[in-house]
């Protein structure tokens, strides 16, 4: 999700679409929020880490 999110954010930006910037923005912050979440151990909803 953190690559994905990488990847619009930078198309976005490159050709000037908002969208693709704004998913790619929202895409990295949940990747990153799951990625930390799921470092601590903690279990995300019916699963204990993402990757």
């Amino acid at each position: 999700m953190i690559v994905l999110g990488v990847i619009l954010l930078v198309l976005g930006w490159l050709l000037g679409i908002q969208l693709l910037t704004y998913l790619g923005g929202i895409l990295l912050i949940v990747g990153v929020v799951l990625m930390l979440l799921g470092s601590t151990g903690r279990a995300v909803g019916p699963r204990s880490h993402y990757f």
